[in-house]
């Protein structure tokens, strides 16, 4: 909160410093004023590089169309910096209140993240960018973010219709401004669909019945929440376990998987998997069980297997979706979809597990679920490289008093 309040003062009187020293030059100038070297078309700012296939197709198609562009990171080993493109330039700025400080002073016409909560704490608008766009980097509901997550934006990129009426109602509950919302599909399930071509069944030729665990974080998730309760007669079953906990997991919650590694150090049929793709884990399984993570539609959606999902008693106070008199999408479409699994059912999970790997009659409503969630694959980096284009142009526009 400190530095919410200091970065904000800060920002504030550098542009208004810069103001006035571009005043001054345009008078001395005699009415000259030369744009200034540090304001760029488009921003695009990376958490990390997680979410290189969210970014990847956009900057593919961004170069295809020849607009310069800015990529910020916060990895240094991102793979952007792997790229040979003609037109993005790539940066790693440094993590956490470092990279936000950076942001914070960034001058833009456009800026495009996956990151929330603009303008909620460290990340501020800048008052030298124009346009801030967010795209969603899952099939879930965009009310799935931290309380206030996405209000202060002006676009959000949307991967389904059905994102859109929750975003409406919070906009008129809350009295804010409404948001462009644009729907582009899903840039990261794109590029992983291509990769499921060419990725082997391993347990299809040695015949292991292989279950993957992949929780979301907090108190709500799997390992918080049931930990060795559900583990435990998993690890019993024989069955081949991959635990993959989400990436927050190492920060939020690393005493909780501190101890669960510990406990099943010596038990050979379990794995943990932290690597950044999620890819290798969900081709090996042969069933999921989750809680409200959106690798569920990740895993349904490209390998149309089943899975569980355990989240009967979710605390939906500390996001968005909260102040919704209807539950999420996702909580409506999970049963239609998956298998619930109860806390009660744990002691004879094997048996429920084989049990929901040979029925075939969720398929169909797995179908219908992608074709909602999931609109126009394989087209999205084009589809927001045409919108991010028209916006810059459009800032232009604006600033020009409606003069192209």
């Amino acid at each position: 909160m400190l530095f919410s309040i200091v970065i904000g003062l800060v920002t504030m009187l550098y542009f208004i410093g810069k103001a006035v020293v571009i005043k001054l030059k345009f008078v001395l100038s005699g009415g000259r004023v030369t744009a200034s070297s540090s304001h760029y078309p488009l921003v695009i700012y990376s958490e990390g590089k997680r979410y290189w296939n969210v970014f990847m197709p956009i900057l593919e198609a961004l170069n295809r169309r020849a607009i310069p562009t800015v990529f910020y990171t916060s990895s240094e080993d991102d793979p952007v910096f792997q790229m040979q493109f003609e037109y993005i330039t790539s940066e790693y700025i440094g993590e956490g209140n470092k990279a936000f400080t950076r942001l914070n002073f960034l001058e833009a016409d456009v800026c495009l993240m996956t990151t929330p909560g603009l303008d909620v704490y460290q990340l501020k608008r800048s008052r030298g960018v124009s346009h801030y766009c967010h795209v969603l980097h899952a099939v879930d509901d965009a009310t799935s973010y931290r309380l206030f997550g996405l209000d202060y934006f002006d676009s959000i990129l949307l991967s389904g219709e059905y994102q859109k009426d929750h975003i409406r109602q919070l906009e008129y509950q809350r009295n804010i401004k409404e948001k462009e919302l644009v729907v582009v599909g899903c840039p990261y399930l794109d590029v992983l669909k291509e990769k499921v071509v060419s990725l082997p069944r391993e347990n299809e030729a040695r015949g292991k019945f292989t279950v993957l665990i992949a929780p979301s974080w907090g108190k709500n998730g799997i390992l918080s929440k049931y930990g060795t309760s559900l583990l435990d007669p998993l690890v019993e079953t024989g069955f081949t376990i991959i635990v993959r906990p989400h990436p927050q997991s190492k920060q939020s919650e690393k005493e909780v998987l501190d101890v669960l590694e510990e406990r099943f150090r010596n038990r050979m049929n379990v794995a943990w998997d932290y690597e950044s793709e999620n890819l290798q884990s969900l081709s090996r399984a042969d069933i999921l069980i989750s809680d409200f993570s959106g690798i569920i539609f990740d895993y349904t959606f490209l390998f149309d297997r089943p899975f569980f999902y355990v989240n009967n008693a979710f605390d939906a106070r500390p996001y968005d979706s909260f102040d919704l008199e209807e539950p999420p999408w996702k909580f409506r479409i999970l049963p239609e979809i998956g298998v619930e699994l109860k806390e009660q059912d744990f002691g004879h999970i094997g048996e429920l597990l084989l049990s929901a790997s040979k029925n075939i009659h969720l398929q169909e409503n797995r179908k219908r679920a992608r074709e909602t969630a999931w609109q126009f694959p394989g087209d999205s980096g084009n589809r927001i490289a045409e919108f991010l284009e028209k916006t810059i142009q459009m800032c232009n526009t604006t600033k020009h008093g409606g003069r192209p």
